[in-house]
């Protein structure tokens, strides 16, 4: 078996073995294939696309081209949660410390934004103290000490899927939905989980814009699941405006801890919900799905879902007087509000070129290296389907950069489209697919 012979079998659209897939990923991680011949091997199977046997055995090379995380110890069924991004989605601070108050086992390894906004770990970074590096042995300690532990990517998980997706990325071939869902699964499964849900975000400001090709990720994921003998659920949702109110990383976390205390936006609470309940469901916790929403929104109103919060926090490190006075948070040195010059109903908010905008004022970052600005955002006031006064604040801007206020406030003018007709809100909830 040779690297050229598998390149030749794809490209002439061929259906490759789990042998020959394992060789390309053992060979490919161990520096033993070279770019150019791997590229020519994704290039066919971008063009070719790949049976469900194909996509499930890549995933599982990928998965166990490195570590693997064994959970076992906790004698109870690992469920995680993941998402396919977004902009203004802090569903992670709200949802996992929430589902933890009701027993199920959060060990959660979360990466770095790249693009729009920061990911998990940079929103947790934002609370002074917080350490998102801590060793292994500690994060299997906190999990299974107070049921939590948010970490990180520490270990050497589905390396074979990081060198794959970077070439992916240089020869364009991101937007494959084989080469997406064993990308996603791959490290799902690598980082200990038994069953897991799925964030499918779908929209303006979501990887998958329209609904037919969420569909057919979320569908090419469960059969992967099923595949590898880990159940999977995907929730398809609304990503054409921002979820929830604030983009930005520290803004993020203030909602968060709106939300844990009982102020959830709309929106949020219909996502988290919906989340929650699927993985009290897999979790064999609560089986109905309409009583464990009732759960969830019991350990909100009853706190133990911010008490699990301060918990997670306070077990890394975090400053939690932070959180219990918000005011002890850092601000960016201008807030500026923009002013609505109409009256109407907001019709469109265009959550990628929030996520643009955000990303510009330092919110996000282009490459890795970038350094994020913890401090800056957009806070909206306002969200389509709502009624707007002339002159009604329609959001904040938060920067540190005086230069950057004008031009925000420029673009987001453009960006909040309001018209006089009545608009109808959107649903947060797409579909749900098992």
């Amino acid at each position: 078996m040779t690297i050229l012979e598998i390149i030749e079998k794809k490209r002439d659209n061929k259906e490759l073995t789990k042998e020959e897939i394992d060789f390309f990923v053992q060979g490919y991680t161990k520096g033993e294939i070279s770019d150019y011949q791997a590229s020519a091997l994704i290039m066919a199977i971008y063009i070719q696309g790949m049976t469900k046997e194909e996509t499930a055995n890549l995933t599982l090379a990928m998965a166990h081209s490195g570590e693997v995380l064994d959970l076992s110890s906790f004698n109870k069924i690992i469920v995680d949660k993941h998402s396919t991004g977004g902009v203004g989605d802090k569903v992670s601070l709200i949802l996992l410390p929430l589902v933890a108050s009701l027993g199920v086992p959060v060990a959660k390894m979360s990466g770095r934004g790249l693009g729009f906004t920061g990911g998990t770990v940079d929103k947790l970074e934002s609370i002074p103290g917080y350490k998102t590096n801590i060793d292994i042995n500690k994060f299997v300690k906190n999990v299974e000490n107070i049921g939590i532990s948010m970490i990180s990517q520490t270990l050497n998980l589905a390396p074979a899927d990081k060198k794959i997706y970077a070439l992916r990325d240089s020869i364009s071939c991101v937007e494959s939905i084989p080469l997406i869902a064993s990308s996603i699964m791959s490290k799902k499964i690598a980082s200990g989980a038994q069953k897991i849900v799925i964030d499918v975000t779908v929209g303006s400001g979501a990887f998958m814009k329209n609904l037919k090709d969420a569909e057919k990720l979320a569908k090419e994921m469960i059969e992967i699941g099923k595949l590898a003998n880990r159940e999977t659920v995907c929730i398809l949702t609304n990503m054409n405006q921002p979820l929830g109110y604030s983009v930005g990383n520290l803004l993020e976390v203030k909602e968060a801890v709106f939300a844990l205390k009982g102020r959830m936006k709309e929106d949020v609470k219909d996502v988290v919900l919906e989340l929650g309940a699927y993985m009290l469901k897999l979790s064999n916790i609560e089986k109905d799905i309409k009583k464990a929403k009732e759960s969830l929104i019991r350990n909100i109103e009853n706190g133990k879902a911010y008490e699990k919060f301060i918990e997670l926090v306070r077990s890394q490190g975090g400053d939690v007087s932070y959180l219990n006075d918000l005011e002890n948070f850092e601000e960016s040195r201008f807030i500026e509000p923009l002013y609505s010059k109409e009256a109407g109903y907001i019709y469109e908010i265009n959550a990628k070129n929030i996520g643009k905008l955000a990303c510009s004022l330092g919110a996000g970052r282009i490459r890795k290296e970038d350094k994020i600005d913890k401090t800056v955002g957009i806070v909206l006031e306002k969200k389509v389907g709502e009624y707007v006064a002339q002159e009604e604040i329609l959001a904040y801007i938060h920067t540190n950069n005086s230069k950057d206020l004008e031009k925000a406030k420029k673009e987001l003018k453009e960006i909040i489209k309001i018209r006089k007709e009545k608009v109808k809100p959107q649903d947060s909830i797409i579909k749900i697919i098992e």
